[in-house]
């Protein structure tokens, strides 16, 4: 019972020891697994090529998307080969020096098999290294570049010392920093210029001009605009009108000669909720009203008891149809609103590309805004949305949606998404005011301040 806690304690002793053994394969993975995600970005959307903007046709938006990924990555396997180098350099002498022969194992049978187990370790070791070198070799070496971050120095340098034996010319060196090509990668930092960020701008601007190849670059970038707007207009009409036609078709070719087919043969109740009956009801009152109204100052000529109540009559006969037909096509609705969302969510899924270059427009339309008209499209919004009189429109666009679905207007569910709602937007908003354009348009802002007060 007294050596309990040692046993505890060497037994935890031991579990650290092992963990730290295991500290340079499993850095050396890591660092594997985050140029694997790099590769993966490359194939996927940037056609094998590295990333930057001239591999691919994306909008600012989803661009420095790929740039906070890829300098993630790259800061992940930073850390980690320097990681793998330093846990490596502590454990090269134990792992050579400590190891003994198991029982009934010779020493020459034993050091031949280690020797063979070291090779194949070193060859797997290599192979991740040469592709994580593979993969960083892209944004290294840029004369370009605004942007370093550091990366383990002379990795392979070190394991080709300590596997020198089983893999001679298996080395080919590393960086001792990463530099990252121009608008490749945000970091987090910036580098400190003799000169004004402005000067140099206009520099780089009369510099690029003077290219023999700039024309060519601008025509480029001209058609690619022309091609990218004419995609993105051609999808936003193709959202609208393909839904619209759809539950228009539906609801005249499909859905409706079904539901007034079932109806008819049901004997379907007029009225689908109370409102609609109280409608009609205050409705026949009003015509009553009024012909008494017409028969009092003279304008109609007096009718008896049986004539009143026969116009009455034909008065409820003539709502009850009305309404019969109103409930039916609200009914014809559900149905014709369902397809056009499978319409429109089948419109997006196939078209993932479109959506991309409608992101890209999109951004380039937002944030080729002036200052002053974004503040005004900022505000136009906030006022209409989440403003003093927005209470009143969107009540009356809850009130629209439950007559076109035939639902009872619920006042309290009316009340309440008015409370919350409009406050959730506002925050929204806010924080996209606060995340992304305080960041992209610190000028908008504060125009927006200012027209705001």
């Amino acid at each position: 019972m007294n050596t309990s806690p040692w046993n505890r304690i060497v037994k935890y002793l031991y579990s650290a020891h092992q963990w730290y053994r295991e500290t340079p394969d499993r850095a050396l993975e890591q660092a594997y697994d985050a140029a694997l995600a790099i590769k993966a970005i490359e194939d996927e959307h940037f056609g094998g090529q590295r990333i930057s903007a001239r591999s691919g046709d994306y909008g600012h938006s989803t661009l420095s998307y790929f740039k906070s990924e890829l300098q993630k990555y790259l800061k992940v396997i930073q850390t980690r080969m320097v990681e793998f180098n330093a846990s490596r350099s502590f454990l090269e002498l134990p792992e050579r020096v400590g190891a003994k022969p198991k029982a009934g194992q010779s020493a020459d049978h034993y050091q031949h098999g280690l020797h063979l187990d070291n090779k194949d370790r070193a060859s797997l070791v290599f192979e991740k290294l040469e592709f994580i070198d593979g993969v960083i070799d892209k944004y290294i070496n840029n004369s370009k570049s605004t942007a370093i971050v550091p990366v383990a120095t002379s990795v392979n340098q070190q394991v080709k010392s300590t596997n020198s034996r089983s893999q001679p010319d298996a080395n080919k060196g590393s960086a001792n920093s990463v530099q990252i090509h121009d608008g490749e990668v945000d970091t987090n930092f910036e580098e400190v210029n003799l000169l004004p960020r402005s000067l140099l701008g206009t520099l780089n601007r009369i510099t690029k001009e003077l290219d023999p190849e700039s024309e060519k670059e601008v025509v480029k970038n001209f058609r690619n605009s022309k091609v990218k707007t004419v995609i993105s207009l051609r999808f936003i009409l193709l959202l609208i009108l393909v839904p619209l036609l759809t539950n228009q078709i539906s609801k005249n070719f499909i859905v409706g000669p079904v539901v007034d087919h079932f109806r008819s043969q049901q004997n379907a109740p007029i009225f689908l909720n109370v409102n609609l009956e109280e409608e009609a009801l205050q409705e026949l009152e009003r015509f009553e009203q009024h012909l008494k109204f017409q028969r009092l100052i003279g304008l109609a000529p007096s009718l008896s008891l049986e004539e009143t109540e026969k116009k009455i009559a034909d008065k409820a006969v003539e709502l009850a149809e009305e309404y019969r037909s109103e409930s039916g096509g609200a009914i014809k609705n559900i149905f014709a609103d369902l397809i056009s969302c499978i319409a429109f969510a089948a419109i997006i899924v196939t078209n993932k590309k479109e959506i991309e270059i409608l992101k890209s427009f999109m951004d380039d339309v937002i944030y080729g805004l002036s200052d002053s008209a974004k503040a005004f499209v900022i505000i136009l919004f906030t006022d209409v949305f989440v403003g003093f009189h927005s209470p009143h429109g969107w009540e009356v666009v809850l009130e629209g949606v439950s007559r076109h679905l035939g639902l009872p207007e619920n006042r309290q569910f009316i009340f309440l998404f008015i409370a919350t709602f409009p406050v959730i937007l506002d925050t929204v908003f806010k924080y996209w005011i606060f995340r992304y354009l305080n960041r992209s348009s610190p000028s908008a802002v504060a125009t927006y301040k200012n027209m705001n007060e």
